[in-house]
């Protein structure tokens, strides 16, 4: 039940467009100030989020896959230690902290984690409006020209033809990250973005569809999985692996390569020439772009070579290859597969297509509407964002837009990472707090 305020006359010091781990951290960095702090210096936050749940990458949530960073860098560990918000916390509510430790690893299970962040969101469920899509974020010019505050329209939670208007000084955006296909993709029952994969596969053998072949595009570390998913759901199909690569690359997660993802490499990279931002990027995609955990690597290396031992094949790895065009017809999918090197073609024919071909940062403009016209740019045209994560607007506008997300080229590799994610919760809160203090005091 969406118990938010709404209208004109219930101001929100900051309200969250999408309700993920990064505006989870924000709800518990807020909630855990308020608890301190007499009530005329709590900040009053909302969350409007479009699904009628908690949810994060639920489609690729393998039953054995693990997180690929420390339990540490949880929602809260890095800005608050002793926070009990915690996923130490958590696991001592579930009663399993003694049996975590006992595996002497630092990365929970993926489903673990999930497990964590409903188990967070649950305890800030007050803050919280889900099935409410933000429609617009709309100016509310004053007399003179100001713009105080936003007008957050959202659909009914009851109502999809009816919406709700909050206004608020402050809106924190953090929609997370859209699938990012090749052009032309249509998608369909028998082609589908990876982070549909776990469901798709499950309808598949609810329904006792056959899959005798299967295709997927990719060479990151969600294109590996789902090779290696698809290759153990069905057990009689053939999985073919696509990718322009030679082989999978592994990800660099050495300890030195690490530190890029510390808090302290944010200042470093947002205070840093554009050409040494570029140049920090590319040093250190192998961290996170296109890469796979080496024990994936070796996994499927070795399926391969026993197959091959066995004489039944059916893992299949086109490197140095790009598909080419798709043919849909009645009953299956005829893939033209490229072979770089010598141009020769290939036609396969396949039950299913997975594109395991990454994420974008979603467009503001796109949430924001007229919002965004007052949002400055840089010369490549990329939003100007400060070190507060809070977008520079023209002069007239003293309400804040913050951004978790889509600040790479401000912020670097790791602003859509979990990696900040809880140190950046608290610094978009203390800057929240350091612009509220001199109105107040205006005011008083």
């Amino acid at each position: 039940m969406n118990t938010l305020r709404s209208g004109p006359d219930s101001i929100y010091d900051i309200l969250g467009v999408g309700f993920g781990p990064s505006n989870l951290a924000l709800a518990i960095a807020v909630e855990e100030h308020n608890a301190k702090v007499p009530a005329g210096e709590r900040l009053h936050a909302g969350f409007l989020e479009r699904q009628p749940h908690f949810g994060w990458h639920r489609g690729m949530l393998i039953d054995d896959a693990t997180m690929q960073v420390s339990f540490l860098k949880d929602l809260v560990t890095m800005r608050n230690p002793t926070s009990e918000f915690s996923f130490l916390c958590y696991l001592k509510e579930r009663g399993r902290l003694a049996d975590f430790l006992n595996q002497k690893t630092l990365f929970p299970l993926r489903i673990e984690f999930h497990d964590y962040f409903e188990w967070a969101a649950a305890r800030v469920d007050h803050l919280v409006g889900y099935s409410a899509e933000v429609l617009a974020v709309e100016p509310v010019v004053t007399e003179d020209g100001e713009i105080r505050w936003l007008d957050v329209i959202s659909r009914h939670p009851d109502d999809p033809g009816r919406t709700v208007v909050r206004r608020a000084r402050n809106v924190c955006v953090a929609t997370g990250l859209e699938p990012h296909l090749p052009p032309d993709t249509v998608l369909s029952d028998r082609v589908w973005h990876n982070s549909e994969l776990i469901p798709r596969v499950a309808e598949l053998a609810g329904a006792g569809t056959p899959v005798h072949r299967a295709l997927v595009l990719g060479a990151g570390q969600s294109a590996a999985e789902a090779v290696d998913y698809l290759h153990r759901s069905f057990t009689e199909a053939e999985v073919y692996a696509v990718f322009a690569k030679y082989g999978y690359t592994p990800a660099d997660d050495s300890p030195f390569a690490n530190r890029i993802f510390d808090p302290e490499a944010v200042d470093v990279y947002f205070n840093a020439p554009p050409g040494v931002k570029q140049s920090l990027f590319d040093y250190h995609r192998s961290t996170n772009y296109s890469v796979v955990d080496t024990d994936l690597i070796q996994s499927l290396y070795a399926t391969a070579y026993r197959e091959k031992v066995q004489d039944r094949e059916r893992l299949h790895i086109l490197n140095v290859s790009r598909i080419r065009e798709v043919r849909a017809l009645d009953d299956r999918l005829d893939v033209t597969v490229e072979f770089l090197p010598t141009g020769e073609r290939t036609v396969l024919t396949t039950d299913i297509l997975v594109h395991a071909t990454g994420y974008r940062s979603q467009d503001i403009g796109t949430l924001l509407g007229e919002t965004a016209k007052l949002c400055l740019r840089d010369d490549e045209d990329a939003v100007r964002v400060g070190r507060d994560h809070r977008v520079e607007t023209a002069p007239q506008v003293t309400a804040g837009i913050y951004l978790q997300g889509g600040t790479e080229h401000t912020h670097g590799i790791s602003s859509t990472l979990l990696s900040t994610t809880a140190v950046r919760a608290g610094e978009i809160r203390d800057s929240l707090l350091s612009r509220r203090a001199p109105a107040v005091a205006a005011l008083a």
